[in-house]
């Protein structure tokens, strides 16, 4: 437990997230793309960045053949980019803000397979772990044609070998269904904000779900604990693996050729600014990342928190890291956004974006729902309560002298973030039950 009372007394800005009010933290730590370049590399490359964009397309042909929804990408897991024009003029009617320049959704709540942001780091660890077994028992080699890692022979080799997470929901379902259709023994243990259907998606697919009354650090915990005792089971480690962040960070480059379809040019000009919904930090830092890796100083990464559960902002703005708790500021950690609820952050991920990410929101609850049924109604498009928290970014970008005077001492005039695109990156929704989408929309939170 760390003395939260210092920093509480110390800075205004945490004693706001400890008062649970929405606001925004700047980091003051945020450095030119080229001063931190050298040391970033040591840590995930470029290389390294390149290896798991073609590994993923070596797997391609077994995706395409187990998921036929993947047909019209040839196996790749790619969401769509899309304008939502509507949904922030609706915003500026109903908030009273400002969200100049092109205003668009990306849509990882629609990933084939897992539905979620999380077909990304979690899709890409499990086929990582079975490419590296597979090739040390000659079972594959490099050149082969992956679709053949969905005969039975193959199934029968990787049932062999179980993995293990722990996940608030998302995660666990990205695991789940990847490492099913490959034939692996699946345990995933959820946290008891867990979504009940979520749950039961996951037993439909023949995973051993693992119930906890606690929170996702002990989730995550009991996990680890258990699969260190079995020599032949994979943790998948949502606080501290590389894996998971590379899986994200190829987001960025697959993004810029998106842009590059629509005619969208991001320069010093025309920036793009990315607010995105931040639970232990292994997602949206690994496409924060890998955005910087590609755009440099000319995007702008924010993250987005629930008011009751601002971990990553904690461990941050306290530089403790993975020792910050949320319940150490008197803070709750229960929130309805069941993907962003862990008290704790990844070490790895806010040391890695200490000098990367620009800034952090806090939204309060009642607000996602709100923004919800917004999103519904004016574009017709569902996602998340938990993908909702990036609608905070862009309503609040110009609202708090912080993030203006952030804007001011970078640039971002009024006529500057005209010619800008602004980007709430939606982390969940696609496999959301349609009597779900009803209690959805039918929740309001004093």
């Amino acid at each position: 437990m760390i003395d939260a009372s210092k920093y509480i007394q110390q800075n205004p800005t945490i004693k706001e997230v400890a008062d649970k009010k929405e606001t925004v933290w700047i980091n003051p730590d945020l450095l030119p793309f080229a001063v931190t370049d050298g040391v970033c590399q040591l840590v995930v490359s470029d290389a390294d960045i390149a290896d798991a964009e073609e590994r993923l397309r070596r797997f391609a042909p077994f995706i395409r053949r187990c998921f036929p929804e993947t047909e019209a990408t040839g196996g790749l897991i790619e969401s769509p980019l899309e304008d939502i024009p509507a949904m922030g003029k609706a915003l500026e009617e109903t908030y009273g803000c400002s969200i100049p320049g092109r205003f668009m959704l990306k849509m990882d709540s629609h990933l084939a397979i897992a539905g979620s942001i999380k077909a990304r780091g979690g899709i890409y660890e499990v086929l990582k772990h079975a490419e590296d077994l597979a090739l040390a028992e000659g079972k594959l080699t490099e050149s082969d044609n992956y679709a053949k890692l969905a005969d039975e022979e193959m199934k029968a080799f990787f049932g062999r070998y179980t993995v293990q997470v722990g996940s608030t929901g998302n995660l666990g379902m990205s695991i789940g269904i990847m490492s099913a259709a490959l034939g692996f023994r699946v345990k995933v243990h959820m946290s008891a904000d867990a979504k009940q259907w979520k749950k039961d998606l996951l037993r439909s697919k023949g995973v051993e779900v693992i119930e906890y009354a606690d929170d996702y650090s002990k989730a995550v915990a009991e996990g680890r604990r258990l699969s260190d005792a079995d020599p032949t089971s994979y943790f998948v480690d949502d606080e501290k693996s590389v894996n998971l962040f590379l899986g994200y960070a190829v987001a960025a480059k697959r993004l810029k050729a998106q842009f590059e379809e629509k005619g969208i040019v991001v320069d010093a000009d025309h920036p793009l600014i990315v607010y995105i919904p931040t639970g232990v930090g292994g997602a949206p830092g690994g496409v924060s990342y890998g955005l910087k890796r590609v755009f440099k100083d000319d995007v702008h990464c924010f993250l987005v928190e629930p008011t009751q559960c601002p971990s990553v902002l904690l461990g941050m703005a306290t530089k403790e890291y993975e020792a910050a708790n949320v319940h150490d500021f008197g803070i709750s950690g229960m929130t309805e956004a069941d993907g962003l609820a862990c008290a704790s952050p990844s070490g790895f991920v806010t040391r890695i974006l200490g000098n990367l990410v620009s800034g952090d929101f806090t939204v309060a609850d009642n607000k996602l729902y709100d923004y919800l049924r917004l999103l519904d109604k004016s574009e017709g498009k569902r996602i998340e309560p938990s993908s909702c928290a990036a609608f905070a970014g862009p309503c609040s970008l110009l609202s708090y002298p912080g993030s203006r005077d952030y804007c001011a001492r970078h640039g971002l005039t009024e006529e500057v973030l005209g010619r800008s695109v602004q980007i709430a990156w939606a982390t969940g929704g696609r496999l959301v039950p349609a009597e779900v989408w009803e209690e959805y929309l039918a929740t309001y939170i004093d």
